[in-house]
């Protein structure tokens, strides 16, 4: 009988078995005296969920800013589709098809849908904003994720923080995005409103989008991620399926910083 190997070090069989997506090996980051990353490996594969646990101070940011090109490692390398990308600064990354949306969505509220969606990548005619244009590819990326607004003449400000955090994934999907990072993005949503983005993230997995879901919600992450990546003082502690785990079992890996441990007669077969 052979016991099928807990953690992600212990073999192979536990792997998608598909290409990664993007991989960061050997990540080492320190700022002065403090090391913030020491030798991190991250691999995230298409249409899955990784979610990435750590107490604050992990080195969970730090590690998503490397690969979103808002900073960069002192040591490792980053692989896209299996050849090394050199990213510096976000605008590589996008270009790598990476994005990123953060628990402050970084809309502008006195703007409408099209203009957030497209700030920054305005379409323009003869010199001029085409916003018939863009409200119109909008509704082609809104109505990709099944995301429903009543008008696209309506302030973001106004809207619901559910719709909001749909008008923020949109943006970011809507840019032939491979690679999507989610920092927190039920932290201030009610029940609902979560339904409504973990939907949308649903619909994102089978289009075939690699998601990190950064989360402190035990819950949201053991029922929804369909692997754990966790950091604890800058360095690995596991990758796994989560439901190698129980929910207490992660968040005991996440306080302590070691793995749980089993005697074989209690791993699956």
């Amino acid at each position: 009988m052979r016991v099928r190997p807990l953690f992600a070090n212990q073999g192979e069989d536990i792997m998608p078995k598909t290409e990664p997506l993007v991989e960061m090996r050997h990540i080492s980051r320190n700022f002065g005296g403090l090391q913030a990353l020491t030798n991190v490996n991250l691999e995230v594969y298409p249409g899955e969920v990784l979610g990435l646990l750590g107490h604050n101070g992990a080195g969970k940011s730090t590690l998503i800013k490397i690969l979103a090109g808002a900073d960069t490692a002192n040591e490792g390398a980053i692989f896209i589709n299996g050849h090394e990308a050199h990213i510096r600064n976000p605008n590589d990354a996008r270009a790598h098809g990476i994005e990123t949306i953060y628990q402050e969505l970084a809309l502008c509220g006195n703007l409408d849908a099209p203009a957030n969606l497209y700030m920054g990548r305005e379409i323009s005619k003869w010199g001029f904003l085409d916003k018939k244009a863009m409200k119109a590819e909008t509704a082609k990326a809104l109505s990709r994720l099944n995301i429903r607004i009543k008008s696209f003449d309506t302030e973001v400000e106004s809207m619901s923080g559910g719709q909001r955090q749909a008008i923020s994934i949109g943006r970011a999907v809507h840019f032939d995005t491979k690679i999507l990072i989610m920092d927190e993005p039920t932290a201030a949503l009610g029940m609902e409103e979560s339904k409504m983005v973990m939907e949308l993230t649903t619909e994102l997995k089978k289009q075939g989008i690699g998601i990190i879901w950064i989360s402190h919600d035990i819950y949201e992450v053991y029922n929804f991620t369909d692997r754990i990546s966790i950091l604890h003082g800058g360095e690995n502690v596991v990758t796994a399926p989560t439901k190698d785990f129980t929910e207490d079992e992660i968040v005991s890996m996440i306080i302590s910083g070691r793995p749980v441990e089993r005697s074989a007669a209690k791993q699956e077969v």
